[in-house]
């Protein structure tokens, strides 16, 4: 497991233990990703998050569009995997849970699990800090430090 934020860890290895899921994201609703679990390459990382992003994102809009409440999660089942994906608020913003499991687990489970992941993150994010004004020239920078930090190089 990699995680950018050290608070996500141990709800995180929580949910993994109770959950059986094979793949998990937590992101930010702009797809960037805060901790993972199970990926890979860099590459199914980013397509993923991206990906999740965007369906949370649209299925918001589609809410919004038929004028009802914002869908609290979405699953995706296929003949083998599944897929769990679920926008939840955190003292740092909005965040994205995606989360890919199989047999081994059910719906039910995942949902109550992350649920119960959900409050443990809250409950265990610190005081949020003023956010630094974002500069052009530090963009490149700032980017190497997060992938660095995720990646762990």
């Amino acid at each position: 497991m990699r995680s950018v934020e050290p608070w996500v860890a141990a709800p995180l290895e929580t949910f993994l233990a109770e959950s059986s899921a094979r793949l998990t994201l937590l992101m930010t609703a702009s797809g960037q990703v805060i901790a993972q679990h199970g990926f890979t390459r860099s590459l199914d990382v980013m397509t993923a998050a991206a990906l999740g992003a965007g369906i949370v994102a649209s299925t918001e809009a589609l809410a919004q569009m038929i004028d009802a409440p914002r869908f609290v999660s979405l699953v995706h089942q296929g003949a083998r995997q599944h897929v769990f994906l679920s926008g939840f608020e955190t003292p740092r913003g909005r965040w994205i849970g995606l989360v890919v499991f199989d047999g081994e687990s059910t719906t039910g489970l995942v949902q109550l699990f992350f649920d119960r992941l959900v409050q443990e993150l809250a409950a265990a994010a610190p005081p949020a800090a003023p956010a630094p004004r974002a500069l052009p020239q530090d963009f490149e920078k700032d980017l190497d430090q997060s992938l660095r930090a995720l990646f762990g190089r």
